[in-house]
């Protein structure tokens, strides 16, 4: 990319981060309904290929974790270090893969990318080891690294601008099933036939997902300066990679949103191995409150974004976004201030329902302000930070907690969600703008 050209970028940048955050023009259509979105059939076929290699993922995740806890006899620390051989490389590797997804072919990088994680996922079946697993997990989060980036593209390309976030809440839909299902089928599954039987699904889940991908007649919009060839080596990978931060960092709305999410998800990674011993430790209850505590989470996502998604149509996706991290930070606050089992179930249901309000927000105003030759960059961007800041709040959460205690660990969360709404409120919120389909 050329100087003139990375000039040209800044300059848009900076023009951007003056006008910000898109609203609905007067005349603007209705934002498109989930059902409406779905009638789109490049967004449906999207969709079925999300459903079945996320089930497929979901099943080979928790398999692995069922196999290592009663077969190996992990310890919880390598438990979790399942998940975060599963997060960190798309954290590393995200931001240099967006680079690569904003050169090559969008189409050929969904399939390739499918095919290539069914290969990866029949490895399981050799490995008996936690290094193993650890191993095998992490290949296949490369690979995701270029997927995820290229699905964001394809949806912009099918969904128009006033379709986006029911599209986005579609998908993340897909997710938060999956999550709140996947462990126990997974656990049946493994329990009847053995963890192999789900490595298989897995493979068989991405080979769906690839073949409904080639089927598409995916159009992609024609990027700006498409007939310079991009610098080829370390030093164009290098520059490519500025240019999208450069985008980022001069425009406020998107930083924004990208920091919120990231704060957002590093609540959500401290929940993950803290809410078990605030249950046994704090509330002193059984594994029974623990399970429903852990599931009022996935509840409230799923809720959340359907909500969301109903009533707060005409709503800002700024708005949500700052109602999400209030919501966050008033169900950390309860758990740190009333530890009791009924206010716990509450305060969970309530920090997942809030969750939605960031999530799907921060994935459509990406779409929305992003220029088509920046998307896979950005895009890859807002995932290294949700993964990033999930490890964080995996590693970090233990260690906080046993310098201070778990209620206190809740109430930090608490005070830098506030802080955050403050600083977006006082530097990172610029004019609004009205934008059309």
């Amino acid at each position: 990319m050329s100087e003139e050209t990375l000039t040209q970028l800044d300059g848009e940048a900076d023009a951007n981060a003056r006008e910000s955050i898109p609203v609905p023009a007067p005349n603007a259509p209705e934002p498109m309904s989930m059902g409406a979105v779905l009638k789109v059939v490049t967004m449906r076929r999207l969709w079925y290929a999300q459903i079945v290699s996320t089930f497929g993922d979901f099943l080979a995740l928790f398999a692995v974790i069922t196999y290592m806890t009663f077969k190996l006899h992990a310890t919880p620390q390598q438990v979790t270090g399942i998940q975060i051989a599963y997060l960190l490389p798309i954290a590393l590797i995200s931001v240099i893969s967006g680079v690569f997804v904003d050169r090559w072919p969008v189409k050929t990088t969904l399939v390739t990318s499918d095919f290539i994680r069914a290969g990866l996922c029949l490895l399981l079946l050799f490995v008996h080891s936690v290094y193993g697993f650890y191993a095998s997990l992490a290949a296949i989060s490369v690979i995701s690294s270029f997927f995820s980036p290229a699905q964001g593209v394809a949806i912009r390309s099918a969904v128009p601008m006033h379709g986006l976030r029911s599209a986005n809440a579609l998908m993340q839909q897909v997710m938060f099933i999956m999550r709140i299902i996947g462990p126990s089928i997974a656990i049946l599954l493994v329990g009847a036939f053995g963890a192999h039987i789900c490595y298989w699904l897995d493979s068989a889940s991405f080979i769906a997902s690839g073949t409904l991908i080639a089927s598409l007649a995916l159009i992609v919009p024609k990027k700006a300066n498409s007939t310079a060839a991009p610098k080829s080596g370390v030093g164009g990978v290098l520059e490519d990679m500025k240019v999208g931060a450069g985008f980022i960092l001069h425009h406020a709305g998107l930083l924004f949103v990208i920091v919120a999410l990231a704060a957002g998800m590093f609540v959500m990674g401290c929940f993950g191995p803290l809410i078990a011993v605030y249950v046994r430790d704090v509330l002193h209850a059984l594994t029974k409150t623990y399970s429903l505590a852990s599931g009022m989470i996935g509840v409230g996502l799923l809720l959340g974004v359907n909500a969301l998604n109903a009533f707060a149509k005409k709503m800002s996706n700024t708005l949500q976004v700052y109602l999400g991290l209030g919501g966050i930070a008033l169900g950390t606050l309860l758990l740190a201030t009333l530890p009791f089992v009924a206010v716990t179930i509450f305060g969970c249901f309530l920090i997942g329902f809030a969750a939605a309000g960031i999530i799907v927000p921060s994935q459509t105003l990406v779409q929305q302000e992003t220029p088509p030759e920046l998307m896979g960059r950005v895009g890859s961007t807002l995932m290294s930070a949700i993964f990033t800041a999930q490890i964080l709040g995996l590693t970090l959460s233990g260690v906080l907690a046993q310098y201070t205690s778990i209620r206190r660990v809740f109430l930090l969360c608490t005070i830098m969600l506030a802080t955050l709404i403050v600083a977006g409120k006082l530097w990172m919120e610029p004019k609004e703008h009205a934008v059309t389909s």
